[in-house]
Protein backbone atom coordinates (compact mmCIF):
# COMPACT_ATOMS: atom_id res chain seq x y z
CA UNK A 1 0.00 0.00 0.00
CA UNK A 2 2.72 2.35 0.89
CA UNK A 3 4.43 1.39 -2.24
CA UNK A 4 1.48 2.09 -4.69
CA UNK A 5 0.09 5.60 -3.04
CA UNK A 6 3.83 6.61 -3.10
CA UNK A 7 4.59 6.49 -6.71
CA UNK A 8 1.19 7.39 -7.77
CA UNK A 9 1.49 10.61 -6.00
CA UNK A 10 5.14 10.86 -7.15
CA UNK A 11 4.03 9.89 -10.89
CA UNK A 12 1.38 13.04 -10.44
CA UNK A 13 3.31 15.56 -8.35
CA UNK A 14 6.42 15.41 -10.54
CA UNK A 15 4.83 17.78 -13.60
CA UNK A 16 3.31 19.91 -11.38
CA UNK A 17 6.43 20.46 -9.51
CA UNK A 18 7.85 21.79 -12.72
CA UNK A 19 4.50 23.24 -14.65
CA UNK A 20 6.08 26.81 -14.12
CA UNK A 21 9.42 25.46 -16.45
CA UNK A 22 7.16 23.21 -19.49
CA UNK A 23 4.36 23.91 -21.81
CA UNK A 24 1.07 23.65 -21.72
CA UNK A 25 1.23 20.82 -23.88
CA UNK A 26 4.67 18.50 -23.13
CA UNK A 27 5.35 15.73 -25.40
CA UNK A 28 5.14 12.52 -24.34
CA UNK A 29 6.00 10.32 -26.99
CA UNK A 30 9.15 10.19 -29.41
CA UNK A 31 9.75 8.43 -33.07
CA UNK A 32 13.22 7.30 -33.19
CA UNK A 33 14.48 10.36 -30.94
CA UNK A 34 12.29 13.06 -32.28
CA UNK A 35 8.68 14.11 -30.07
CA UNK A 36 5.38 13.07 -32.39
CA UNK A 37 2.95 13.05 -29.74
CA UNK A 38 1.89 15.29 -26.52
CA UNK A 39 -0.81 15.40 -24.07
CA UNK A 40 -1.69 18.23 -21.98
CA UNK A 41 0.34 19.15 -19.01
CA UNK A 42 -2.34 17.62 -16.03
CA UNK A 43 -3.41 14.80 -18.29
CA UNK A 44 0.28 13.64 -18.83
CA UNK A 45 0.55 14.10 -14.57
CA UNK A 46 -3.01 11.94 -14.11
CA UNK A 47 -2.38 9.24 -16.80
CA UNK A 48 0.43 7.29 -15.87
CA UNK A 49 -0.78 7.34 -12.16
CA UNK A 50 -4.04 6.26 -13.13
CA UNK A 51 -2.80 3.58 -15.22
CA UNK A 52 -0.85 2.78 -12.00
CA UNK A 53 -3.33 2.38 -9.57
CA UNK A 54 -5.51 0.07 -12.66
CA UNK A 55 -2.21 -2.30 -12.29
CA UNK A 56 -2.02 -2.39 -8.58
CA UNK A 57 -5.94 -2.95 -8.53
CA UNK A 58 -5.67 -5.66 -10.95
CA UNK A 59 -3.07 -7.07 -8.87
CA UNK A 60 -5.01 -6.76 -5.67
CA UNK A 61 -8.15 -8.40 -7.30
CA UNK A 62 -5.62 -11.29 -8.09
CA UNK A 63 -4.00 -11.95 -5.03
CA UNK A 64 -7.44 -11.72 -3.32
CA UNK A 65 -9.27 -14.16 -5.83
CA UNK A 66 -6.31 -16.66 -6.45
CA UNK A 67 -3.74 -15.73 -3.85
CA UNK A 68 -1.43 -19.29 -4.86
CA UNK A 69 -1.03 -18.06 -7.88
CA UNK A 70 -0.38 -14.78 -7.40
CA UNK A 71 2.04 -14.40 -4.84
CA UNK A 72 4.84 -15.42 -7.09
CA UNK A 73 4.13 -12.54 -9.56
CA UNK A 74 2.44 -9.75 -7.29
CA UNK A 75 5.72 -7.87 -5.74
CA UNK A 76 7.97 -8.73 -9.42
CA UNK A 77 5.34 -6.09 -11.13
CA UNK A 78 4.68 -3.91 -8.69
CA UNK A 79 8.20 -2.80 -8.61
CA UNK A 80 9.05 -3.40 -12.02
CA UNK A 81 6.15 -0.99 -13.32
CA UNK A 82 6.47 1.34 -10.34
CA UNK A 83 10.41 2.19 -11.51
CA UNK A 84 9.36 2.03 -15.41
CA UNK A 85 6.45 4.53 -15.30
CA UNK A 86 8.65 7.13 -12.66
CA UNK A 87 11.41 6.67 -14.92
CA UNK A 88 9.74 7.26 -17.91
CA UNK A 89 7.61 10.49 -15.69
CA UNK A 90 11.19 11.60 -15.07
CA UNK A 91 12.36 11.52 -18.70
CA UNK A 92 9.36 13.32 -20.03
CA UNK A 93 9.88 16.25 -17.56
CA UNK A 94 13.51 15.88 -18.22
CA UNK A 95 13.17 16.45 -22.20
CA UNK A 96 9.98 18.95 -22.06
CA UNK A 97 12.41 21.73 -19.48
CA UNK A 98 12.11 24.95 -20.50
CA UNK A 99 10.99 24.16 -23.85
CA UNK A 100 8.96 26.84 -25.28
CA UNK A 101 6.51 23.94 -27.32
CA UNK A 102 6.20 20.00 -27.31
CA UNK A 103 7.69 19.76 -30.43
CA UNK A 104 11.22 21.26 -29.58
CA UNK A 105 11.55 19.06 -26.58
CA UNK A 106 14.78 17.04 -26.26
CA UNK A 107 15.43 13.74 -28.03
CA UNK A 108 15.32 10.38 -25.72
CA UNK A 109 18.33 8.35 -26.42
CA UNK A 110 20.19 5.89 -23.50
CA UNK A 111 17.73 6.83 -20.98
CA UNK A 112 15.03 4.78 -22.24
CA UNK A 113 17.54 1.92 -22.04
CA UNK A 114 18.92 2.63 -18.68
CA UNK A 115 14.77 2.71 -17.50
CA UNK A 116 13.93 -0.52 -18.88
CA UNK A 117 17.08 -1.86 -17.19
CA UNK A 118 16.35 -0.65 -14.12
CA UNK A 119 12.59 -1.91 -14.39
CA UNK A 120 13.98 -5.17 -15.02
CA UNK A 121 16.66 -5.39 -12.02
CA UNK A 122 13.82 -4.08 -10.04
CA UNK A 123 12.04 -6.97 -10.72
CA UNK A 124 14.30 -9.52 -10.46
CA UNK A 125 15.32 -8.02 -7.01
CA UNK A 126 11.68 -8.12 -6.22
CA UNK A 127 11.15 -11.48 -7.07
CA UNK A 128 14.34 -12.68 -4.89
CA UNK A 129 12.92 -10.68 -2.03
CA UNK A 130 9.13 -12.30 -1.69
CA UNK A 131 9.91 -15.68 -3.20
CA UNK A 132 9.04 -18.07 -0.28
CA UNK A 133 11.86 -19.55 1.52
CA UNK A 134 11.49 -23.62 2.19
CA UNK A 135 10.52 -24.43 5.85
CA UNK A 136 10.19 -27.11 7.90
CA UNK A 137 7.00 -28.16 9.71
CA UNK A 138 7.29 -27.17 13.19
CA UNK A 139 6.84 -30.09 15.77
CA UNK A 140 5.98 -29.57 19.30
CA UNK A 141 8.77 -29.12 22.04
CA UNK A 142 12.73 -29.94 21.23
CA UNK A 143 13.10 -33.33 21.80
CA UNK A 144 16.56 -34.93 22.38
CA UNK A 145 17.73 -35.65 18.99
CA UNK A 146 19.71 -38.73 18.39
CA UNK A 147 22.41 -38.77 14.68
CA UNK A 148 23.08 -41.67 13.95
CA UNK A 149 26.51 -41.95 12.00
CA UNK A 150 26.40 -40.12 8.13
CA UNK A 151 22.69 -39.74 9.19
CA UNK A 152 22.68 -35.80 6.97
CA UNK A 153 19.86 -33.66 8.67
CA UNK A 154 18.57 -29.41 7.98
CA UNK A 155 16.07 -27.31 9.82
CA UNK A 156 15.05 -24.37 8.17
CA UNK A 157 13.09 -21.24 10.29
CA UNK A 158 12.74 -18.04 9.12
CA UNK A 159 11.02 -14.64 11.26
CA UNK A 160 10.49 -10.79 9.89
CA UNK A 161 9.12 -7.79 11.75
CA UNK A 162 6.85 -5.74 9.59
CA UNK A 163 7.11 -2.10 11.22
CA UNK A 164 10.74 -2.66 10.12
CA UNK A 165 10.11 -3.88 6.88
CA UNK A 166 6.92 -0.21 6.64
CA UNK A 167 10.53 1.86 7.77
CA UNK A 168 12.43 0.66 5.20
CA UNK A 169 9.17 1.09 2.85
CA UNK A 170 9.07 4.96 3.60
CA UNK A 171 12.73 5.66 4.17
CA UNK A 172 13.14 4.36 0.73
CA UNK A 173 10.09 6.57 -0.62
CA UNK A 174 11.70 9.65 0.92
CA UNK A 175 14.66 8.94 -1.43
CA UNK A 176 13.10 8.23 -4.53
CA UNK A 177 11.46 12.47 -4.99
CA UNK A 178 15.39 13.43 -4.11
CA UNK A 179 16.28 11.13 -7.09
CA UNK A 180 13.41 11.70 -9.51
CA UNK A 181 14.14 15.46 -9.42
CA UNK A 182 17.32 15.59 -10.23
CA UNK A 183 17.31 12.93 -12.93
CA UNK A 184 14.45 15.25 -14.10
CA UNK A 185 16.65 18.43 -14.04
CA UNK A 186 14.51 20.43 -11.60
CA UNK A 187 17.31 20.38 -8.95
CA UNK A 188 20.69 21.18 -8.29
CA UNK A 189 23.58 18.24 -7.68
CA UNK A 190 23.91 19.09 -3.99
CA UNK A 191 20.49 17.59 -3.43
CA UNK A 192 21.62 14.37 -4.08
CA UNK A 193 23.10 13.44 -0.49
CA UNK A 194 19.75 13.66 1.33
CA UNK A 195 18.48 11.43 -1.03
CA UNK A 196 21.49 9.20 -0.41
CA UNK A 197 21.03 9.71 3.01
CA UNK A 198 17.57 8.16 3.32
CA UNK A 199 18.30 5.43 0.56
CA UNK A 200 21.00 4.06 2.87
CA UNK A 201 19.05 4.02 6.05
CA UNK A 202 16.01 2.46 3.77
CA UNK A 203 18.65 -0.72 3.02
CA UNK A 204 19.70 -0.51 6.64
CA UNK A 205 16.23 -1.29 7.70
CA UNK A 206 15.59 -3.61 5.27
CA UNK A 207 18.36 -5.97 6.12
CA UNK A 208 17.56 -5.94 9.51
CA UNK A 209 14.06 -6.63 8.97
CA UNK A 210 13.98 -10.22 8.25
CA UNK A 211 16.51 -13.71 8.95
CA UNK A 212 16.45 -17.01 6.94
CA UNK A 213 18.17 -19.78 9.49
CA UNK A 214 19.24 -22.93 8.44
CA UNK A 215 20.88 -25.62 10.99
CA UNK A 216 22.58 -28.57 8.91
CA UNK A 217 25.88 -30.85 8.96
CA UNK A 218 27.88 -27.44 8.58
CA UNK A 219 26.11 -25.53 11.27
CA UNK A 220 24.48 -22.47 11.88
CA UNK A 221 23.78 -20.56 8.72
CA UNK A 222 21.97 -16.88 9.06
CA UNK A 223 20.82 -15.01 6.51
CA UNK A 224 20.00 -11.03 6.44
CA UNK A 225 16.87 -9.45 5.05
CA UNK A 226 14.52 -10.70 2.19
CA UNK A 227 17.85 -11.71 -0.02
CA UNK A 228 19.71 -13.75 2.39
CA UNK A 229 22.59 -11.59 2.19
CA UNK A 230 24.87 -10.67 4.52
CA UNK A 231 25.07 -14.33 6.34
CA UNK A 232 26.91 -15.10 9.37
CA UNK A 233 27.90 -18.37 9.62
CA UNK A 234 29.57 -20.66 12.57
CA UNK A 235 30.39 -24.08 12.40
CA UNK A 236 29.48 -26.97 15.08
CA UNK A 237 33.47 -26.52 16.05
CA UNK A 238 32.97 -22.97 17.13
CA UNK A 239 30.13 -23.75 18.83
CA UNK A 240 29.72 -24.69 22.75
CA UNK A 241 26.13 -25.27 23.59
CA UNK A 242 22.34 -23.79 21.91
CA UNK A 243 19.06 -23.31 23.60
CA UNK A 244 15.80 -21.74 23.27
CA UNK A 245 15.23 -18.33 24.85
CA UNK A 246 12.28 -16.60 25.58
CA UNK A 247 12.96 -12.71 25.29
CA UNK A 248 11.29 -9.46 25.24
CA UNK A 249 12.37 -6.19 23.23
CA UNK A 250 13.44 -4.60 26.48
CA UNK A 251 15.75 -7.64 27.64
CA UNK A 252 16.98 -7.45 23.82
CA UNK A 253 17.81 -3.49 23.99
CA UNK A 254 15.75 -2.98 21.15
CA UNK A 255 14.73 -3.92 17.64
CA UNK A 256 16.67 -4.98 14.99
CA UNK A 257 20.37 -5.93 14.84
CA UNK A 258 21.74 -5.39 19.25
CA UNK A 259 24.42 -5.73 21.28
CA UNK A 260 23.18 -8.06 23.94
CA UNK A 261 25.02 -9.68 27.06
CA UNK A 262 28.04 -9.33 25.82
CA UNK A 263 26.94 -10.62 22.62
CA UNK A 264 25.11 -9.90 20.10
CA UNK A 265 21.40 -10.37 19.06
CA UNK A 266 18.88 -10.21 15.95
CA UNK A 267 15.93 -9.39 17.92
CA UNK A 268 12.61 -8.83 15.34
CA UNK A 269 9.55 -9.77 17.72
CA UNK A 270 9.20 -11.18 21.09
CA UNK A 271 9.18 -14.52 22.30
CA UNK A 272 11.34 -17.56 20.98
CA UNK A 273 15.12 -16.99 20.38
CA UNK A 274 17.48 -19.24 18.83
CA UNK A 275 20.92 -18.74 21.21
CA UNK A 276 24.34 -19.90 20.75
CA UNK A 277 26.96 -19.56 23.28
CA UNK A 278 30.46 -19.61 21.02
CA UNK A 279 34.21 -21.07 22.07
CA UNK A 280 35.37 -17.43 22.78
CA UNK A 281 32.22 -17.19 25.58
CA UNK A 282 30.23 -14.70 23.53
CA UNK A 283 26.24 -15.78 22.70
CA UNK A 284 24.66 -15.01 19.50
CA UNK A 285 20.87 -15.01 19.31
CA UNK A 286 18.23 -15.06 16.42
CA UNK A 287 14.63 -14.56 16.86
CA UNK A 288 12.90 -17.71 14.92
CA UNK A 289 10.27 -20.12 14.89
CA UNK A 290 10.35 -23.46 16.29
CA UNK A 291 13.92 -22.21 17.88
CA UNK A 292 13.68 -25.08 20.48
CA UNK A 293 13.48 -27.62 17.53
CA UNK A 294 16.45 -25.92 16.30
CA UNK A 295 18.74 -25.60 19.07
CA UNK A 296 17.71 -29.55 19.73
CA UNK A 297 19.31 -30.42 16.56
CA UNK A 298 22.41 -27.64 16.55
CA UNK A 299 23.26 -29.53 20.00
CA UNK A 300 23.36 -32.82 18.35
CA UNK A 301 25.78 -31.55 15.73
CA UNK A 302 28.09 -29.92 18.38
CA UNK A 303 28.00 -33.60 20.31
CA UNK A 304 28.64 -35.60 17.01
CA UNK A 305 31.38 -33.16 15.98
CA UNK A 306 33.22 -33.07 18.97
CA UNK A 307 32.52 -36.91 19.21
CA UNK A 308 34.44 -37.27 15.93
CA UNK A 309 37.08 -35.21 17.51
CA UNK A 310 37.66 -37.46 20.18
CA UNK A 311 38.32 -40.41 18.08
Amino acid sequence: MVWTLGVAALLVALPLTARDRLPKQVATHWSGSHPDDSMPLMTAALFPAGLWLLVAAGLAVALRFRPGSARGFAGPVLAATGVLLSGAQASIVRSNLDRARWQDAAPMGIEVVLIVLAAGLAGALAWLATRRAATAPARPGAPELELRAGERVVWFSQASNHWLQLLSAVLGLLSVPGFLLAASGLTESADWPSAVLFGLGSVAALLSSSVRVRVDDEGLHVGFGPFGRPARRLAPAELVSARAEQLTARQAGGWGYRLHRGGSIVFLRRGDCLVVRTRRGRDFAVSVDDAERGAALLNALIARTAGAATR
